[in-house]
């Protein structure tokens, strides 16, 4: 595991410690689980990316040619 220095205002500091203190946490722990809740989100939106992609690879649904103009587009 790195370690990293942050630098944060005194008064959020002060705050979050008493809020992890009230959570039986750490601000460690905090920062910690909130940059692993990016961490794995970016890795679902990849993997969901990467299977959107595989599906319509294998798709046998095609789209057809937009051949209607403008004016039966916005036909009321």
């Amino acid at each position: 595991m790195k370690n990293i220095t942050l630098s944060v205002d005194e008064r959020v500091l002060t705050a979050v410690r008493r809020y992890a203190s009230e959570q039986g946490s750490s601000v460690n722990a905090l920062v910690r689980e909130f940059l692993s809740g990016i961490s794995r989100r970016q890795d679902r939106a990849s993997e969901a990316r990467k299977q959107i992609r595989e599906m319509s690879r294998v798709s046998e649904a095609r789209i057809g040619s937009a051949s209607r103009s403008r004016d039966q587009i916005h036909e009321r």
